[in-house]
């Protein structure tokens, strides 16, 4: 057969048809296309050096300062958590709790310890827990991947708590406005988790529980009583053994924290103090609050905040909440923070707490990242449901006092 009447074939030997061959070329064109469009989003505002550097300083600092810490959390609770298995907690807090945890979040009484875990440290301190097969037996497996939106809900509580209580803002009572804004992280929390469950459920059905390696139930039930060595040696294997896991999990969430937060920094801050690009870490094109100042007819009457700058506080929390946590000391130190504010602020930084940022990696962790998506949109309308939520009750509680 000459050259002139060769005609290409494909793998099952026919001929491949035009509509495969344009699928062949659609594909990489249509990335090329978008790819080259975010890249000239940030490279004509930022200068194309400046952008490359940017991304480069950030992605490094987020991995020293962010997941090397992260992985310092995840060690800490992962060896908190097994020696809390070990020694019959969860079981205990599973059958005290359990009437509370079951219609509030539609979880068993054990997730509460998730609760206590990421309100003390962060978002992946939940995963921790979920490593450990003591802590995993008690979940259906629908009810297992929703404990990444309860424990988001709840990461670094305590730290935005005792910030905003330390903001000394003058106009109204801020020990109230903390306390509420707390409450509405966790109305917040009920609606991720609830709007998680009905994706989970129609994914896994509701009957079959969570898989657990054979023999890998819990270190207290590894060993016969007769067998089971000395209380000292039992408390040092099972921190070891959950400090490992921590280990695991911190590795596992480096690529989505870094990823995934360079890209959100770059969307949500703006130059440097003199408003120029300098290449420096954490500059960016403010993308995200600017579309929120397109929609402030619409956000001002859901969350009242007293100026419209405060708006940016929610949305860089979409990131990291300890970078909204800066923004709202740059607005007190200008006067522009009330009380009211206050509230929200709380519910917001808490509940939302750098989802964008943790979402990803968590449910990669978790080895189901199809089910990011689902989890993100939960948990957004899970944050916002907790920043209404303040506002409304705030106001509430202000007529009554």
């Amino acid at each position: 057969m000459s050259a002139s009447r060769k005609t290409i074939k494909n793998e099952a030997g026919r001929a491949p048809s035009p509509t495969s061959k344009f699928k062949f070329w659609l594909s990489p064109l249509l990335f090329l296309v978008i790819f080259t469009g975010l890249m000239l989003l940030f490279a004509i505002p930022m200068g194309l050096p400046n952008m490359l550097s940017t991304v480069m300083n950030t992605a490094f600092a987020l991995l020293i300062d962010t997941c090397l810490y992260i992985m310092a959390i995840a060690v800490i609770m992962g060896a908190v958590a097994a020696l809390l298995t070990e020694f019959g907690v969860v079981s205990l807090l599973n059958n005290i709790l359990n009437p509370l945890m079951k219609p509030l979040y539609g979880l068993p009484g054990a997730a509460a310890l998730g609760i206590v875990t990421t309100y003390l440290s962060d978002n992946p301190a939940i995963l921790s827990l979920a490593e450990d097969h003591g802590f995993r037996k008690y979940f259906k497996k629908y009810q297992f991947y929703a404990l990444t939106n309860l424990g988001t809900a709840f990461g670094m509580g305590v730290i935005v708590s005792t910030f905003m209580l330390g903001l000394g803002v003058t106009e109204g009572n801020v020990v109230v406005a903390v306390l509420i804004g707390n409450l509405g992280a966790i109305i917040g929390s009920i609606v991720s988790t609830r709007l998680m469950l009905m994706q989970t459920k129609r994914a896994f059905g509701t009957e079959e529980y969570e898989e657990i390696p054979v023999g890998a139930d819990s270190m207290s039930t590894s060993v016969s009583s007769a067998k089971r060595p000395g209380i000292g040696m039992r408390i040092l294997n099972a921190a070891l053994t959950g400090g490992k896991n921590g280990v695991d999990i911190g590795l596992a969430i480096i690529p989505g924290v870094v990823v995934v937060c360079t890209l959100v920094m770059l969307l949500t801050k703006g130059p440097s103090a003199d408003g120029t690009y300098t290449g420096s870490a954490f500059e960016g094109i403010r993308l995200l609050p600017l579309a929120a100042e397109k929609i402030e007819f619409l956000l001002r009457p859901l969350f009242g905040f007293a100026h419209s700058d405060a708006i940016a506080v929610p949305i860089t929390a979409l990131g990291s909440a300890g970078a909204a946590t800066g923004i709202v000391k740059e607005l007190s130190a200008a006067g522009r923070v009330n009380a009211h504010d206050i509230a929200v602020f709380t519910a917001m930084c808490m509940c939302w707490s750098g989802y964008l940022s943790t979402h990803a990696s968590m449910m990669q962790a978790l080895r189901r990242p199809e089910l990011t998506g689902k989890a993100i949109l939960s948990h957004t309308a899970g944050g916002l449901a907790a920043g209404i939520a303040a506002n409304w009750l705030f106001k509430l509680i202000s007529l009554i006092l």
